[in-house]
């Protein structure tokens, strides 16, 4: 333990200190965290689900207020119904994967890839959508903050990313205060929204903006573009079916009293936010016109005044729209486990880190989200076209991998309404993800229907790749004895040293044939050097009665390192047939990372020539010296002590 702490002060400052196997039953979840961790993608839609369709719906002017309504009564219909839906899977898959392991069982291998592939890009969106969110409820209130939007986002994301980093039990406890002081402040405007409309007294204190004059007929076409841009606030619903193992036991009760409150909440938020935005005639304002406001901003403002409590709520606002993005850093990490558990995606995704984080998924994520927030320049209306049809894909696979669970366990109470459920669930999702991908294709929306092959085929060909390389590689004989082979160590050596005496004595304890080789480049005395190779190398072995190494030096004309050393073992390769030739390599090692800058990567370069030649009878064998500032006693005798590598 001493020597995987040293030197690790200041990712114990970052990320904290490492926790062991044992503790990660510390890193599981209860509800009210649990509605911090997986519930800010769904609570956050809040904030951005009806502005999304109120911005399709600004040619109708005042028309478009009276029909949010309707819209979000038909959409909180259909979240209402996926939440059950997704209430059944939690019980039928308690281990998690949510959409792809219920796809995958059912549906087939291709569909849950499907289902994972579009999981995990509702996942990055949810990042970059609720960062950019939280930056525009920032420049909202702080409008000389404009022109630095996309630094901002990144900041966001850069915190967000660190405090993941730390693991659950730490990400859970700071996101809490923040959500729920989220949903007591949006919860008071509307109490106080809805308590002015019954006493007939729904003046706005601060007027919204003026909504522009209607330029365009209502069609059935806008109100369902307006009902497939609303549909962003279903988003965050499956998060918790991702994410069962998290929950401190009973896991699958604690997850589903935290689905129904999430749900609940959201619903409330929803349909309260429809009503009052008729009533206060709060419409949304052009996303990148020198006067934007959201829709929350304008709401808070007509309700409550642009007093402390103002400033007060809209930080509220900030805070969750930028942590909402942790929903996507509780799932991805772990779709990108199941994944990698399988070999669809590297190893390394399903290893947790330091403090028992799944840390490759984490930072995978962070840095596609960056990229993204780069390439829309931090801007939330840029991004709404992708939005929503991955989850909308992810829970209409779900469900109908749902349909065919039931239909297999008839003897579980229950199964036909289970069932039927499901089914239900099934169709109306499929229905909204086709509404949706008609409605925003134009818009957009086409770039889902590129990226989600494009997944889809880098998954299966990273599962193809490791397929085939468990077919090469696998062995069913018994061990192969053959008769050893002669062996040769060559040594490169630049000069005498400490490194070139370590790697020249564990070659010895190799084999007696020992060839030291220096490569004539221009730099070395070459005439000292054999001087010391005769006085300190071959003297004390024909002392020993040891065969004497020689010092072969191989001309470089041209100052190459590599290519002349290369030469040299082709020769030696066929001067021994059959025989193997066993490269020592010294490698001096600094533990500081801002010293080892200054010693160069030639035993890198040399190591990764030499590996990538295929030759079969070629083995690479690095030998390392540590620097130390200690004094370092010499051995008694150069060859009566048994040395060990690294100890130099």
């Amino acid at each position: 333990m001493p020597r995987l702490r040293e030197g690790s002060g200041l990712m114990d400052v970052l990320l904290g200190r490492p926790l062991t196997s044992a503790q990660a039953r510390q890193e599981k979840t209860g509800v009210l965290t649990g509605v911090a961790l997986l519930g800010l993608d769904a609570l956050s839609s809040a904030a951005y689900g009806p502005e999304a369709a109120l911005t399709v719906l600004r040619p109708l002017g005042n028309v478009g207020l009276w029909l949010l309504l309707p819209i979000t009564a038909a959409i909180v219909g259909l979240l209402t119904l996926v939440a059950s839906s997704y209430a059944q899977t939690l019980a039928a898959y308690p281990s998690g994967g949510g959409a792809y392991t219920v796809a995958k069982q059912n549906l087939g291998r291709g569909a849950g890839l499907l289902a994972a592939t579009a999981l995990m890009l509702d996942y990055l969106l949810n990042v970059a959508v609720g960062i950019s969110a939280g930056t525009g409820a920032l420049v909202s209130a702080l409008p000389a903050l404009r022109p630095h939007t996309l630094h901002i986002t990144l900041g966001l994301l850069a915190l967000l990313t660190l405090v993941n980093l730390r693991g659950v039990s730490e990400a859970g406890a700071v996101f809490v205060v923040p959500t729920w002081f989220f949903i007591t402040s949006l919860s008071l405007v509307l109490l106080v929204g809805l308590f002015k409309l019954a006493a007939g007294d729904a003046t706005p204190v601060q007027p919204p903006p003026p909504l522009a004059a209607s330029t365009a007929p209502l069609g059935a076409w806008l109100v369902l573009r307006a009902f497939a841009s609303g549909c962003t606030a279903m988003t965050g619903v499956e998060a918790i079916s991702n994410a069962v193992p998290i929950f401190r036991d009973p896991t699958v009760r604690r997850a589903r009293v935290t689905l129904g409150i999430i749900v609940v909440i959201l619903v409330t938020m929803l349909l309260g936010i429809a009503v009052l935005c008729r009533v206060y005639g709060v419409g949304a304002t052009d996303p990148g016109g020198p006067h934007y406001q959201t829709v929350l901003s304008q709401l808070i403002a007509a309700v409550m005044g642009r007093g402390v409590f103002y400033y007060v709520a809209m930080a509220a606002i900030l805070c969750v729209l930028s942590l909402s993005a942790n929903t996507s850093y509780a799932g991805f990490p772990l779709v990108c486990q199941v994944l990698a558990r399988e070999r669809y995606l590297p190893p390394a995704f399903a290893h947790r880190g330091r403090r028992l984080a799944l840390s490759r998924g984490i930072l995978t994520l962070s840095g596609l989200a960056a990229a993204l927030l780069i390439v829309c320049k931090g801007i939330t209306d840029r991004l709404i076209p992708l939005f929503a049809i991955g989850a909308l894909m992810a829970f209409t696979l779900s469900q109908a991998g749902m349909v065919v669970h039931w239909s297999r366990h008839r003897e579980q109470e229950g199964w036909r309404w289970r069932r039927a459920l499901n089914g239900a669930g099934a169709v109306m999702t499929a229905i909204t993800l086709c509404i949706v991908a008609v409605s925003k294709f134009v818009h957009g929306g086409w770039a889902a229907f590129v990226i989600v092959p494009l997944g889809l085929m880098l998954l299966s060909r990273v599962h193809a790749a490791y397929g085939r390389t468990r077919r090469v590689t696998e062995l069913k004989r018994p061990l192969l004895l053959t008769p050893a082979s002669p062996l040769v160590a060559v040594v490169p050596v630049d000069r005498w040293s400490h490194a070139s005496e370590t790697a020249l004595r564990f070659a010895l304890e190799l084999t007696d044939d020992v060839r030291a080789v220096h490569i004539c480049s221009g730099d070395t005395d070459e005439a000292a050097l054999d001087s010391q190779w005769q006085h300190f190398v071959q003297g004390p072995l024909l002392a020993a009665g040891r065969r004497p190494a020689p010092l072969v030096h191989v001309g470089s004309p041209y100052r190459a390192l590599v290519w002349p050393l290369m030469d040299y073992l082709d020769a030696l390769l066929e001067e021994v047939p059959g025989g193997t030739v066993a490269i020592v390599l010294p490698e001096l090692l600094e533990r500081r990372w801002y010293r080892s800058m200054l010693y160069g990567r030639r035993s890198e370069l040399l190591r990764s020539a030499l590996l990538l030649t295929g030759e079969r009878r070629l083995v690479v064998i690095s030998v390392p010296w540590y620097m130390s500032t200690e004094a370092r006693p010499e051995p008694h005798s150069a060859w009566g002590d048994s040395a060990h590598p690294g100890h130099g």
